[in-house]
């Protein structure tokens, strides 16, 4: 018998392509992503960054851990509300967590990924389905995170109060605790990378990263924003998007041991506007090769209506039917 190699993904008649997003983001008030909880504390996520070889010169980071982003995007695609079912897009695909479909039409799986573990029975909107044991792997890579400056973490005393207005001595009394928190203004350079899909699943990628912006950290208060410089001479987002076969723009990438904001932007801006060795100075680049497109990039603004006009054609597929 021959041996079939195939990546088990079905032929489709569009194209595929390389999409990355780039973008740096800021919080605007404190937030808390959580590292592991102690004794009455519980603590922020944090990484050390060596700066020397020397043992123990290092820089103590706070962290956006790329998989808690990739969470918060899937379930802001599970969530999304479908019109005209009055129910979320998960239970209307019968996707969710930790039962995902694994199928790869579903707009979800399809670049998030998915597992059934064995064969089993489901019930999607009333009705009966029998799933198989399947893999699928998923085409969408997160990175980034750490922040750029070095402000460590701030501790608050909290308290949870019973849900009363007046309580008598020998009620419940409030239950104190203290928490860490990313101090607010802190940047945070962040990357996404999606392989081989096509222009309809990354309107789901798109979606999801536009969306999770709000909800990005544990508990209240949440909630990111891009952030914004000079590009081109008007304030934009520092946010960059690439559709590729070839890699030919520089990549926006901040070494987590730069510490000067300063330094971290424009570096950023510096790469945005680098491609295939020359600098470039309009923020929507395209590179061909005879009548075929083999590289384009869009840069701030440009790049904000890039996501949400695909955006608008994942909820104009998926959402209102």
């Amino acid at each position: 018998m021959a041996t079939k190699i195939a990546s088990g993904l079905p032929t489709v008649d569009a194209p595929r392509y390389h999409f990355d997003i780039y973008a740096i983001i800021e919080a605007p008030q404190e937030l808390y992503f959580g590292h592991e909880t102690q004794v009455n504390v519980n603590q922020v996520e944090m990484v050390q960054i060596p700066v020397s070889a020397d043992e123990g010169d290092a820089l103590d980071k706070c962290y956006i851990s790329p998989t808690k982003r990739r969470g918060v995007e899937r379930r802001s695609l599970i969530w999304a509300p479908v019109q005209d079912e009055g129910v979320l897009l998960g239970e209307s695909l019968g996707c969710g967590i930790p039962h995902t479909c694994a199928q790869p039409d579903c707009p979800i799986c399809a670049v998030y990924g998915g597992l059934v573990t064995s064969n089993t029975e489901v019930e999607v909107m009333g009705v009966k389905q029998k799933r198989t044991a399947t893999t699928m792997l998923g085409r969408l890579v997160h990175g980034g995170g750490v922040a750029i400056q070095t402000m460590g973490p701030s501790e608050k005393q909290r308290a949870m109060h019973p849900a009363t207005i007046h309580r008598d001595s020998k009620d419940d009394t409030p239950t104190p605790f203290r928490r860490e928190y990313n101090q607010p203004a802190l940047l945070y350079p962040i990357y996404n990378h999606c392989l081989s899909v096509t222009d309809i699943e990354f309107a789901s990628v798109a979606y999801a990263f536009l969306d999770s912006l709000a909800r990005l950290g544990a508990g209240n208060p949440k909630g990111v924003r891009l952030y914004e410089a000079e590009l081109q001479s008007r304030q934009q987002p520092l946010l960059v998007v690439d559709r590729y076969l070839t890699p030919l723009g520089k990549r926006p990438v901040i070494s987590p041991r730069i510490t000067d904001v300063t330094e971290a932007l424009t570096g950023f801006i510096d790469a945005a506007y680098h491609v295939h060795g020359d600098r470039v100075d309009k923020d929507n680049i395209t590179r061909m090769r005879g009548e075929r497109e083999v590289f384009q990039r869009w840069i701030g603004d440009v790049a904000m209506r890039k996501l949400q006009d695909d955006s608008l054609t994942f909820a104009t597929t998926y959402l209102l039917g």
